[in-house]
């Protein structure tokens, strides 16, 4: 009973630490810098579309962590895909999608 209530515990210690670390402001604003392309949470319907376009399942996607700065700064959650638009200077401009994982 003791180790029960030690693991309950430590769950909801975790818990605490991990909404207090989606809270946190970021010190400044990451996609002010030149080199850090732009990031965006696709809709259910737009993901749907890339993912039909492309024949994959969400998860066959490259990944990306909830605990990266860009899909904090833009509040990505586990599930969602995110569209990064790269510049190129031959494309003009080129299209990435990452699934995010916890």
């Amino acid at each position: 009973m003791a180790k029960s209530k030690v693991k309950k515990e430590k769950k909801e210690k975790e818990a605490k630490v991990e909404k207090a670390s989606e809270k946190a402001p970021q010190p400044f604003d990451i996609f002010a810098h030149e080199l850090v392309p732009k990031h965006e949470v696709l809709s259910k319907e737009d993901a749907e579309e890339v993912l039909k376009r492309y024949r994959v399942k969400p998860y066959q996607l490259p990944h990306i962590k909830t605990s990266d700065p860009a899909v904090k700064a833009i509040g990505g959650k586990p599930g969602d895909i995110i569209k990064i638009t790269r510049k190129s200077p031959t494309a003009g401009s080129s299209f990435y999608y990452r699934y995010v994982v916890p």
